[in-house]
């Protein structure tokens, strides 16, 4: 992908929310609170039902019991947009939430049909993968997943040049490049990502050298990034140096396993000096998907239009007769692993969606009891043939 795709143009407003990524369709969002006297903000911070909101006047320190939801895919979120009481109120309250844009959501936990929003209002996911350890492509195709599913707002997206169904674009990150010193081995490692990865910008950067760091800032630029990754992916190292200052601490990963620790422990926004606006995550352990089937569609493209010349239009790819899919694995097109991740995330985010909906779970069940029939059944006619 070329980079100047990714590169958005700045705003030519003087108000003072526009480092932090105000535009003319928040204030047409804003205007009736306007008109009551409120204060426009964006949350940099939430820590405990109080939450850190940069306005025209500073940043404030804000309590949220007026808009705390029964939904909690609706509660205040780093990166919302909000309508505060103004200077002078003590204690000062959010008032009201404006309508998100984009929210990035995942599954809290594989027990519960809860899905848990890391960041809102965001244009661009940024996904640290560190070359310290050996690269896991099934991880970056989960993280791809969910980030090309994110939530939509309630509303359209202003920038028209964002086109993944989440509306945030994606971009991988590599991470600690400086521990690769062949060009060579490196190339390499970038077409290996770039394989699990259609369409999405790989990128490669030194924290430590600098190096890559230009490149990268020149894309976030464009408005708000999320950076997501596991502990010890470097997502807080890379903060500071497109921060240019240490704002955000950072640990040393562990030797005995390469695994990092935990150091940010709040989702934290920052405004870059090129311009663009930061979020900082801690580290995921666990990234369950949430309604992220359009998000394995997109991921997964060359089995999508596989699947078309399959014999049965509702093909599972498992052992069906005339399966376009299966027979690019037997030919060496489609290697087997990636067969293998489509197939597991295909699996779980239906037990999400199941979760949630009664009829959609006895709809699964029995579509599976059906196609593990019809499997039966072509294994046995496949056995009889040899005979």
């Amino acid at each position: 992908m070329s980079f100047s795709t990714l590169l958005g143009s700045s705003s030519s407003s003087s108000h003072p929310l526009v480092p932090y990524g105000w535009d003319a369709g928040w204030e047409a969002e804003f205007a009736p609170y306007a008109g009551q006297g409120l204060l426009p903000g964006r949350v940099v911070r939430v820590d405990r039902g109080l939450c850190d909101v940069v306005t025209p006047a500073g940043t404030v320190r804000a309590d949220t019991e007026f808009v705390v939801p029964r939904d909690p895919m609706k509660v205040v979120c780093t990166g919302d947009w909000v309508a505060v009481d103004p200077e002078g109120r003590d204690p000062r309250y959010v008032q009201t939430l404006l309508p998100r844009r984009t929210a990035f959501v995942r599954s809290t936990s594989s027990k519960r049909s809860e899905g848990q929003v890391l960041a809102t209002n965001i244009d661009y996911v940024v996904i640290c993968v560190s070359l310290a350890a050996e690269l896991d492509l099934g991880r970056i195709e989960r993280f791809l997943a969910l980030a090309m599913s994110g939530s939509g707002g309630e509303q359209p997206l202003h920038s028209s040049a964002l086109s993944w169904e989440s509306g945030a674009q994606p971009v991988i990150v590599l991470t600690k490049a400086d521990l690769v010193p062949e060009a060579a081995t490196l190339a390499h490692l970038v077409q290996d990502v770039e394989t699990v990865a259609p369409g999405v910008a790989v990128l490669t950067v030194s924290s430590a050298l600098g190096e890559g760091l230009d490149v990268l800032a020149a894309v976030l630029s464009g408005g708000t990034s999320v950076l997501l990754g596991q502990s010890g992916a470097g997502k807080s190292t890379l903060a500071n140096a497109l921060l240019g200052e240490d704002v955000m601490d950072v640990q040393a990963i562990r030797d005995v396993d390469g695994k990092g620790r935990h150091t940010t422990t709040t989702r934290n926004l920052l405004a870059l000096p090129g311009g663009g606006v930061l979020i900082d995550t801690p580290g995921l352990r666990g990234v369950g998907l949430w309604d992220a089937e359009s998000g394995v569609g997109q991921v997964f493209t060359e089995i999508e239009e596989l699947a078309a010349d399959c014999r049965f239009h509702d093909c599972a790819h498992l052992a069906e007769p005339g399966c376009a899919v299966l027979g690019a694995v037997e030919s060496g097109e489609l290697p087997e692993r990636r067969l293998d991740s489509y197939h597991k995330l295909i699996r779980e985010n239906q037990r999400i969606v199941a979760k949630s909906d009664a009829r959609v779970r006895a709809e699964i069940r029995k579509e599976w009891k059906r196609k593990g029939a019809e499997g039966r059944a072509a294994m046995e006619a496949k056995r009889g043939g040899r005979r």
